[in-house]
């Protein structure tokens, strides 16, 4: 059986990490390397960097934060904002991330998945889908979840397969930063009908909510960031917990 993964986020705007609630109202959480090497002395699987207000102009800034990050710490971790082309993951990877994380770039270019696939490897690339219900209906939204689309999560999600997807990190907008839970209905019906990996983003508050996304939601991993940052939960605490529930979890 597959262990579980608990994957710290890092939400990165100006070089500083940053947390909100449902995307917006953001607030300072810390220097990102400095917390990457905490999380990865203290039980972290993965970390995952998110530039979350990233521009062209800013690429430099992500470069050097990769280049930081990679001296420092000893696990896997996915680097992702403002990625659009093949160039970009070229130099984000030889800099020292082991994966990409694209959102608006693949919705905008479907094509590029294939090509990120063909020249780097399923396993390098992590497609990331925000979505939130509305009417009903799951809806797939860019740009920091700021512009909404007509495109259905599942339907996005099974076409990310297909074109080369290793993994697919999947944040309820709905639930994000309000500590009350994954989004357990969507990520077991993602889980169901893919077969890649799915993160499951968006509403941790408590330990049980993990065991929740793992159990119920049939998610791969787990990914936070407010209750790690904070020091809510420690993740060595929340391994022990989950190992108690019968979850495989690495210790």
């Amino acid at each position: 059986m597959l262990t579980k993964r608990i994957i710290p986020c890092l939400d990165i705007k100006n070089g500083r990490t940053v947390k909100g609630i449902n995307f917006v109202n953001l607030r300072d959480a810390g220097d990102p390397v400095e917390l990457a090497k905490f999380y990865a002395e203290n039980g972290a699987d993965e970390l995952v960097f998110l530039d979350i207000s990233a521009t062209e102009e800013r690429r430099k800034t992500l470069i050097d934060l990769v280049l930081h990050v990679a001296e420092q710490v000893n696990i896997p971790f996915t680097v992702g904002g403002g990625i659009s082309s093949v160039e970009d993951v070229d130099i984000l990877l030889k800099s020292g991330a082991d994966k990409v994380s694209i959102n608006s770039a693949a919705v905008k270019n479907p094509q590029l998945i294939n090509k990120l696939a063909a020249k780097f490897g399923n396993q390098c690339i992590v497609v990331a889908i925000d979505a939130k219900q509305i009417n009903g209906q799951w809806k797939v939204h860019l740009v920091g979840g700021k512009v909404s689309t007509e495109l259905n999560l599942f339907e996005w999600a099974k076409e990310v397969e297909t074109r080369g997807a290793g993994e697919i990190l999947f944040t309820s907008m709905d639930h994000d930063g309000t500590k009350n839970g994954f989004a357990n209905k969507a990520l077991a019906k993602l889980s169901t009908e893919l077969t890649i990996p799915i993160i499951a983003s968006g509403g941790a508050g408590t330990m049980s909510h993990f065991v929740d996304t793992f159990i119920q939601g049939k998610a791969d991993a787990a990914l936070a960031a407010s209750v790690f940052h904070f020091k809510e939960i420690e993740i060595n605490d929340l391994k022990k917990e989950l190992r108690n529930k019968n979850i495989a979890i690495r210790l």
